[in-house]
């Protein structure tokens, strides 16, 4: 959510360009729409709504007035919808007469249309982006300078004017960036940290510290090219995701059977695409010839190939390696496993952290804070202290700095550039290197939440298990017969697609039943099975009930029940019958993830609707710690109350829609981005790309990561600035080491951030 001031601004002039007018239309037919901000320097526009939303049909709709589409037609003015400017920022907001009313909308980035859907708007809505290395060359040409003026300063030979033309030069060189954000702030009575920078550089000129007044704006122009490279090195990273989505795909046409290049925005489910070694997957899609393996490490982490043959799914972002593949379109191109990466980093983005809205919050009213109490200062040093007010005395005992020099002093310490820095910087970095890992953290709050859960519940079905039956024995009676029994069981349930005929034909297949024998006659038996007539033989597949109208009833009724956890199919074909067992099978790497957890300290419980023997089977062969079982979604936002019982921070990992509810109820909710629904990713802090369950303790370790991290730049920050705040006050210090002070802990915080985009950490 983004904090903005509540005074009501003025309409401004630019409500009426064909922009607002079109966000106008938009914000007027939707209701929960309530506002929409741009800077046109950025790269997407903050959508503000109020309530529940179906977010992809709202995103839809604003691209599409972004893109050029027609604004929504309107009777007339609507005197209730207004375009304001607020801090460089133009707004068309829903008249509300209210700033706290703005504390419950929830904002979300939308992309900012590209050059070509630009084409036809007003112009200057291009995007305009900053470029570190002009900082650089800038911060560059103030140090070189400085280094000449000081060097003419030392030179006896050199023109009195030469010195101080050549600081000042520097000075404008190493203060230009600065300038430009600090003026146009100025006339709208906002003081920010480029204000007080110049203010110090001007005050030590007017003094004649035209030496310091150099250093102060190189290193503050140095610093912050070094910031502006480290939030690049970051959105690089981020960056890197959005150059993966291909523009165009090679598509089959069903009747000639010729290729085409076709825009990616064309391809709709069924459609045949051609992929080729080196060839970015253009959507999700199913492999119906060929086999390959694809590199997922950009989506998912994964760090080796995965194989891919006829059946397998490929996603969209991923890369095949050696083999041609022809693959079936299972989605559009919007909807794609990489689009939906996309959209969450895009609104990760626009959320800050708590302790950052802290920061952003009482900015303002600290630097107002500090431009008063230094004013005190000054007159306290001059008047009660009696201090050369604004020149330095300089006698046999030492130099006695002014009170105006004391007071630049104090204002270059006490700028809080590295604190301001300190919270942004990790959190970006840490939302970048998790991005890379096929971990999605949904803002900033996620990302400091995290490190707080002591306690984590998981969902059973599609979370700790595959979500998907595999047969797990073969039974037959007489015995020696199981694999003429698998056999006949997959012909019955080779025209099925449920999950039980499915794992039965994968498995068979897998036996080497490739060919499997004709079924005649084949009916489907409601509530009871399949029927058919194979090689002559009337054959009966199904549940127990099978038996009920046969003279096989009692013996069927004597029959002990299948073992906890499982699922038992019989046939019945002639003089053999048999038994197949099937199970939900647990995820290979839950019990490592389970471990890693625990080793962490972390208290692991399962919350299933399953049944109690099913829950206990998978919990005891994962290691879990508790589980409950037979719960209903009502019960399980009830058990999750229990576990945050003496404010213990609980996170849950669930896939379905009933876990909807007790995701939304936990303090973090992982949700599974492979096979989640909508409406658990809806309530989901953290994504967990393709299912990847081995990624939660990454996850874990990251959030920490990142919160040491934090806690260690706000130490650096504060730390330094309150040494420092306390020598200038009593004039220990001169500006230079003041300046030295301040940016170098600001460059500490910026390359302290970073450590979290290196490789070889966790």
């Amino acid at each position: 959510m983004h904090d903005h001031p509540s005074q009501t601004p003025a309409e401004n002039p630019a409500s009426h360009t064909p922009w607002a007018e079109r966000l106008r239309g938009f914000l007027a037919e939707n209701r929960a729409a309530m506002a929409a901000e741009w800077d046109h320097r950025q790269t997407e526009i903050s959508l503000a709504t109020i309530g529940r939303v179906d977010e992809d049909a709202l995103r839809r709709s604003l691209e599409a007035v972004l893109q050029g589409a027609d604004a929504p037609a309107r009777s007339g003015p609507d005197a209730a919808i207004r375009v304001v400017e607020r801090d460089g920022r133009m707004r068309v907001e829903k008249f509300h007469g209210c700033g706290e009313v703005e504390q419950i909308w929830t904002w979300r980035k939308i992309p900012w249309p590209t050059p070509e859907e630009v084409a036809g708007m007003e112009p200057g809505d291009e995007e305009e982006p900053e470029d570190w290395r002009v900082l650089a060359a800038l911060a560059g040409t103030c140090g070189v300078l400085g280094v000449a003026g000081f060097a003419a300063d030392q030179f006896a030979a050199a023109p009195p004017w030469l010195a101080p033309a050549l600081y000042l030069l520097a000075m404008i060189a190493g203060g230009w960036d600065a300038a430009k954000d600090a003026i146009p702030s100025l006339f709208k009575g906002k003081l920010d940290i480029h204000f007080l920078m110049l203010a110090v550089a001007i005050g030590a000129t007017i003094i004649g510290a035209y030496g310091e007044a150099a250093l102060l704006l190189f290193l503050f122009s140095f610093a912050g090219a070094l910031e502006h490279f480290a939030l690049h090195r970051t959105r690089r990273e981020i960056n890197a995701l959005f150059r993966l989505a291909p523009k165009t795909a090679n598509r089959r046409d069903p009747v000639t059977g010729r290729e085409e290049a076709v825009p990616i925005e064309t391809i709709v489910p069924g459609d045949c695409l051609i992929l080729r070694p080196g060839d970015t997957v253009p959507v999700d899609a199913k492999v119906t010839e060929g086999s390959s393996a694809t590199d997922e490490a950009s989506l998912t982490g994964e760090a080796h190939p995965v194989e891919k043959t006829v059946g397998a799914e490929v996603r969209s972002g991923t890369q095949n390696l050696w083999g041609t593949l022809v693959v079936e379109c299972a989605r559009p191109a919007r909807e794609s496993a990489l689009q939906q990466v996309i959209r969450l980093i895009q609104d990760a983005r626009g959320q800050r952290a708590p302790s950052q809205r802290f920061i952003d919050r009482f900015g303002p009213i600290y630097t107002k804070g500090v431009l008063a109490a230094t004013l005190a200062l000054f007159f306290v040093w001059w008047g009660l202290f009696n201090l050369p007010p604004f020149v330095n005395e300089v006698t046999a005992d030492g130099t006695t700095f002014s009170a105006l020099y004391r007071a630049m002093t104090l204002l270059v310490v006490a700028s809080p550039c590295a604190l301001v820095l300190s919270i942004p910087s990790a959190i970006l970095a840490a939302i970048a290197r998790g991005a890379r890992q096929g971990i999605l953290f949904r803002g900033g709050a996620a990302v400091e939440e995290l490190a707080k859960v002591r306690a984590i519940a998981f969902d059973k079905t599609g979370t700790l298990t595959t979500g998907e039956l595999a047969v797990e024995s073969v039974e037959s009676f007489p015995e020696g017969r199981a694999n003429e029994v698998l056999a006949l069981a997959a012909a019955l349930e080779d025209r099925a697609s449920h999950p039980l005929a499915r794992a039965i034909v994968e498995r068979a297949r897998a036996d080497g039943h490739d060919t499997l024998p004709p079924v005649e006659d084949f009916t489907s038996l409601t509530g009871l099975g399949v029927s058919g007539r194979i090689g002559g033989i009337a054959t009966l597949l199904g549940s127990r009930r099978i038996f009920a109208e046969t003279p096989l009833a009692e013996w069927a009724e004597a029959l002990e029940d299948a073992p906890p956890g499982t699922t038992e199919v019989w046939l019945v074909h002639g003089d053999l019958i048999g038994r197949l067992l099937l199970r939900d099978a647990v995820r290979a790497e839950a019990a490592a993830v389970i471990a890693a957890l625990r080793a962490e300290g972390v208290d692991t419980i399962m919350l299933t609707g399953d049944r109690a023997s099913a829950a206990a089977t998978v919990a005891e062969s994962i290691g879990l710690d508790h589980y409950r079982a037979s719960l209903t979604p009502a019960a399980k936002v009830a058990a999750l109350a229990e576990l945050r019982a003496g404010g213990r921070h609980v996170a849950m990992v669930g896939d379905g829609i009933n876990d909807a509810p007790v995701l939304a109820a936990a303090d973090v909710a992982f949700g599974m981005g492979g096979r989640g629904s909508d409406a658990s990713l809806e309530q989901s802090d953290i994504v967990l790309m393709n299912d990847r369950l081995d990624n939660l303790p990454r996850a874990f370790a990251l959030s920490r990561r990142a919160r040491r991290i934090i806690i260690q730049n706000i130490s650096i920050a504060v730390g330094t600035m309150a040494v420092m705040v306390l020598a200038a006050v009593f004039g220990l210090v001169p500006i230079t080491l003041g300046v030295l002070a301040h940016e170098g802990s600001t460059v500490i915080v910026c390359l302290n951030s970073l450590r979290l985009l290196r490789r070889g950490d966790a």
